[in-house]
């Protein structure tokens, strides 16, 4: 089976996919990028910074930078102006293309290239009925366009139960829809976090953190669809009946245009337990996903959340709102953690105290969280991807 992958860029998560994809014997996996910013050191607009990933992004499988007219190092609809994807596509003698995202240009034009070559066409991509706010204009519209999307691809990979709940609603029959979930590199962060254990306390002592004392953790950029400050606001109601010295820790890992304000709002509460500590790279992450005790995702608009897979693969507690895509499949209310309402941090502030009322409890949450994510693997993903295909 020769397969063709379209995709914007190299991306973090998708990079150890691939390689377990391309080590299939019998699939021949050719990726084509529009782009090559994330190789290089790039400025993320979310997290208002350089980055430059400290994993490898282009080892152990085929790819090629497709040629494109001007700069690559902007993406949107038309950008970039990439050309010569048909020509490749026929000489390559490709079975089934397999196309990531279907709002910008070049994935039209190549789905319609695809098509006439009567390859097998496949569809990923992350929307589902909460990603987004969607009026009536624009969800008749949406309606419209996949009309002609149905006509176009042969299978939608779903990234978990809301996506496919949404591709329902757009009218894709059951037997086209192929679950392909949203995972992580679960060894590498399994891996790693065990790595860490060892060095806990010497990370706590290096932030100034007491011993014994529970840690919740936000790790993310810092905007206002994530709602970190509904984070910090429930953390204040939750320690203004505690002892100063048992409060719970409260650390933010990440960046974004949120975080000056966060942290005067942090300094007025009077508070010495919240700790800012700006971005961490992809192998510095298991660290502080074994420190903590509960991970939260405050999110109002987040199609999945892949931050919440690595702090389950560190087999920790999560807190995270109704409106956090991934809540669905992985965070099992009052089994591993707890959902509550998007926007109401009295609700976030009854979690946070559900889940550290009780530090036994609270363990055995994570290792219920190590289970669930034990079955939300790579291995599911070239399951369906492989009953996608036919093969």
């Amino acid at each position: 089976m020769r397969l063709a992958y379209l995709v914007t860029h190299p991306i973090q998560y998708q990079a150890p996919l691939l390689r377990r994809i391309a080590a299939e014997p019998d699939i021949l996996l050719k990726v084509f990028f529009a782009s090559d910013f994330s190789v290089h050191g790039f400025v993320d607009p979310g997290f208002r910074r350089s980055i430059r990933w400290d994993l490898p992004l282009l080892e152990g499988y085929d790819y090629e930078f497709l040629p494109a007219f001007g700069s690559r190092d902007r993406l949107s609809f038309l950008r970039p102006m990439i050309y010569g994807f048909a020509g490749r596509l026929k000489t390559g003698r490709f079975d089934a293309l397999w196309v990531h995202g279907y709002m910008r240009w070049h994935h039209w034009t190549a789905m319609t290239v695809a098509k006439r070559l009567g390859m097998t066409v496949l569809v990923r991509d992350e929307a589902t009925l909460i990603s987004k706010v969607r009026g009536a204009v624009k969800k008749k519209l949406k309606k419209a366009f996949f009309t002609w999307l149905r006509r176009m691809a042969d299978g939608f990979l779903a990234i978990g139960s809301l996506n496919a709940a949404y591709y329902r609603q757009m009218e894709i029959p059951d037997a086209r829809i192929f679950m392909m979930p949203y995972a992580v590199d679960n060894a590498f962060f399994q891996a790693r976090a065990a790595q860490c254990t060892s060095r806990r306390e010497a990370l706590r002592a290096t932030l100034g953190l007491q011993p014994g004392r529970p840690i919740i953790l936000y790790a993310g950029k810092m905007s206002k669809r994530k709602r970190p400050d509904d984070l910090l606001e429930a953390y204040s109601r939750v320690t203004a009946d505690s002892r100063p010295g048992s409060r719970p820790y409260l650390l933010f890992v990440g960046d974004g245009e949120m975080r000056g304000g966060l942290e005067a709002m942090a300094s007025a509460t009077g508070l010495n337990t919240i700790r800012f500590l700006g971005f961490k790279n992809q192998t510095e992450m298991p660290a502080f996903y074994d420190l903590c005790d509960v991970f939260v995702m405050p999110s109002a608009i987040e199609p999945w959340g892949l931050v919440v897979n690595e702090a389950m693969n560190a087999g920790k507690a999560i807190v995270a709102s109704d409106r956090v895509g991934c809540s669905r499949d992985l965070v099992r209310d009052g089994v591993n953690g707890f959902v509550f309402k998007a926007g109401e941090p009295d609700d976030l502030a009854r979690a946070l105290r559900d889940a550290l009322a009780d530090r036994q409890r609270c363990a055995e949450m994570g290792r219920r969280s190590l289970e669930i994510i034990n079955r939300w693997s790579f291995e599911e993903d070239v399951q369906g991807l492989r009953a996608a295909l036919g093969v």
